[in-house]
């Protein structure tokens, strides 16, 4: 029975970390503002309580394409998903490549983004991983920008605590993510003017994180979702 515990609490945190997009709150083609839109991975996509609240404030809804367990390329489908749709889009809020690093790292750490005590700091092929990462948001940034989107708000990741997935050894590789996707955001040159990139580090505690140490309780939600809106809220 141990074992059979054991092998269950593995299952989760393969289906969790590698985002099975049944563990997704629905995505919403249709919406008030079609013209706004979420792309991303489970930090939106799990519970969907960062949404719900800017909803809440706006008076309006917005559309959804985020689903756990994305990586960047996911994101780029997304987004031509979106396209597809309504191909009038102004403003996209998002998130990308945090799976890119925490997948590998939490089925086998093929990269070496953990860092353990006796290390010195992050490996070289994580921060290549990161490093390929950048171009390619980099890339897709570039891509809204030549299709005409008008503002691109990017939303870093924090960092996680020790749980079912998460552990502070990636937070090394959250730091060096962190600074890479913000230089993505500043260097895309084809990109819209108004894009903004937002580090919530310094904001989400581990009271913020569940029992999985990746992904925001409610007040982790409440708190990404209002430095989301002081970026959305002049765009509407």
């Amino acid at each position: 029975m141990k074992n059979l515990k054991s092998g269950i609490v593995v299952l989760v945190a393969l289906l969790v970390a590698t985002g099975c997009s049944l563990i997704s709150v629905p995505i919403i083609t249709n919406a008030s503002r079609n013209d706004v839109v979420n792309l991303g991975d489970s930090i939106f996509a799990l519970s969907g309580k960062i949404q719900d609240n800017l909803h809440s404030w706006s008076g309006e809804t917005f559309r959804r394409y985020a689903l756990s367990g994305s990586m960047v390329s996911h994101i780029a489908d997304q987004y031509d998903d979106a396209r597809a749709d309504d191909p009038n889009i102004n403003t996209i809020f998002m998130d990308a490549a945090g799976n890119d690093i925490l997948i590998p790292a939490t089925l086998f750490d093929p990269y070496n983004c953990k860092v353990d005590w006796w290390e010195s700091g992050l490996s070289s092929t994580c921060k290549n991983l990161i490093d390929d990462c950048y171009v390619d948001v980099v890339n897709l940034l570039n891509q809204m920008g030549r299709d005409g989107v008008d503002n691109i708000i990017f939303q870093g990741y924090y960092n996680l605590k020790n749980g079912l997935i998460g552990t502070t050894k990636l937070n090394q590789a959250v730091a060096y993510g962190d600074a890479k996707l913000a230089l993505a955001v500043a260097n895309a040159t084809a990109a819209p003017n108004y894009r903004v990139f937002i580090d919530p580090r310094a904001y989400i505690t581990s009271s913020d994180i569940i029992y999985d140490g990746v992904h925001p309780s409610d007040s982790g939600s409440l708190k990404l979702a209002n430095l989301i809106w002081a970026k959305l809220q002049p765009k509407l």
